[in-house]
C-alpha cells in the first residue's frame, strides 16, 4: 500500500491525513513542524495524554474546548487548579471527562513549572531528545524510539504522568523533533526547511 494519497491540490500527502476531514489542515500546517513555544509543547503533550486509548480525531475535534477548559494550557494557571476545577472539568461535555487524565494535566502543569525553574524552559529540555539524523529509520514505521523511551523515563522520574513512550513518540513526531512525513509527501520538504531554519532552544 502506498504511504501517500493525493491531497486537495493533487500533490501527495501522508496517507493518514485523508482519514478524517480535520486531518489535512493539521497535517499541512502543524504536524512535524518544529515548536519552541513552551505553552504549545505543554498543550501537545497534554492532548497526547488525553488521546491514550482514543483516536486523535476525537481530540483534535475537541481541541478548542480543551484550550478553553485549561486556560489555553498556561501551565502556571493550570498548576493552581483545585479539586473544584477537577469536578468542573468532569462536567464539561466539550472535553474528555476522564478523572485520571484531568488530574494528570494538573500534576504535569506543576511539574512543568518545576522544569522551567530547573532547565530554563520546557523547550530547552525537550529538544535535548532530538535524535541524530543517522539514528532515524524509515518514516512512519515506528511507534516508539530510543529517544521516546528515554524521554518518557526521565519525565516519569520527574513526576509527570500519562507520558508513556508511545505517547511521547507521538509528541516528538508532532512537535517536529523528527521529520516523520512520508517520503514523497509534499509537506516533508516544507517541514525539513523549517527544521533547518529552526534555532534549537538552549544551544
Amino acid at each position: 500500500m502506498s504511504t501517500t494519497i493525493p491531497g486537495p491540490d493533487g500533490k501527495p500527502r501522508c496517507r493518514w491525513s485523508g482519514a478524517a476531514p480535520e486531518f489535512m489542515d493539521y497535517h499541512d500546517r502543524e504536524w512535524g513542524f518544529p515548536v519552541a513555544d513552551d505553552r504549545r509543547l505543554f498543550e501537545k503533550l497534554s492532548l497526547e495524554s488525553f488521546q491514550s486509548g482514543l483516536s486523535w480525531r476525537t481530540i483534535l475535534a475537541k481541541r478548542d474546548n480543551f484550550r478553553t477548559a485549561f486556560h489555553h494550557f498556561d501551565f502556571d494557571e493550570v498548576a493552581g487548579f483545585t479539586e473544584a476545577d477537577v469536578e468542573r472539568l468532569l462536567q464539561d461535555r466539550g472535553i474528555v471527562r476522564h478523572r485520571g487524565k484531568i488530574e494528570a494535566v494538573i500534576n504535569n502543569a506543576q511539574r512543568a513549572r518545576e522544569m522551567v525553574a530547573a532547565e530554563g524552559s520546557l523547550a530547552a529540555f525537550f529538544w535535548r531528545y532530538e535524535p541524530a539524523p543517522e539514528q532515524l529509520g524509515e518514516a512512519q514505521t515506528a511507534s516508539v524510539s530510543a529517544e521516546s523511551k528515554a524521554l518518557s523515563k526521565e519525565l516519569k522520574k520527574r513526576g509527570w504522568k500519562f507520558v508513556g513512550p508511545t505517547t511521547v513518540y507521538a509528541f516528538i513526531q508532532a512537535m517536529g523533533l523528527i521529520n516523520d512525513h512520508a517520503e514523497g509527501c509534499a509537506i516533508r520538504a516544507e517541514a525539513e526547511r523549517a527544521r533547518k531554519r529552526f534555532l534549537r532552544p538552549g544551544r
